[in-house]
């Protein structure tokens, strides 16, 4: 099993979130936890760079709903980046590639204003 590593780091859009390892049920209340410490100002954009998740689970993915809610909440927005396979498949089944704006990696999601699907 897999640890849950999430690194901050800000750019001129917003923090970027690196989400490295599960994020599943055991490791989902991290990511939550560390929303609720994240201060969002109205117009940036929260990025969720997901290149280095290996696995996402129900419990991760109602985590990326809590992110975005948190965004929302905020005044702000929330892109998602480089999302595995996997997850991608999960998110188009259940309709949330229609609410996130997902992008290739998070250089693009910092710096472009249009999703790209």
């Amino acid at each position: 099993m897999s640890t849950l590593k999430i690194t901050t780091r800000d750019t001129s859009t917003g923090p970027v979130l690196e989400i490295v390892g599960d994020l599943d049920y055991a490791h989902a209340g991290e990511l939550r936890d560390l929303l609720g410490t994240l201060t969002l100002q109205p117009g940036q954009r929260l990025v969720l760079d997901l290149a280095g998740m290996e696995f996402c689970d129900s419990s991760g993915i109602t985590a990326l709903i809590a992110a975005q809610h948190h965004a929302q909440a905020a005044d702000a927005d929330i892109a998602l980046a480089a999302v595995p396979a996997n997850t991608l498949r999960i998110l188009r089944i259940v309709g949330l590639d229609q609410i996130f704006p997902l992008h290739p990696d998070a250089e693009a999601a910092t710096r472009d204003i249009r999703p790209s699907r």
